[in-house]
């Protein structure tokens, strides 16, 4: 699975690092959410499905 934060949607509610902190992480700055990396490790991809329905935004996309 691979997914990745729209960085013009994302405000920085944070909700998705709530649910699959492993993935997700928040900027310094504005406390918007990024990836390090695309790919999710197959532990996280619960996690990650989750994120991505709670985001308020829905600025997370996830590709099988």
């Amino acid at each position: 699975m691979r997914t990745r934060v729209d960085a013009d949607k994302c405000q920085g509610h944070a909700v998705c690092n709530r649910f699959a902190p492993g993935v997700f992480k928040l900027r310094d700055e504005d406390g918007r959410a990024y990836v390090e990396s695309e790919g999710v490790p197959a532990e996280f991809e619960e996690q990650a499905k989750r994120a991505a329905l709670s985001c308020p935004e829905q600025a997370i996309e996830l590709d099988p």
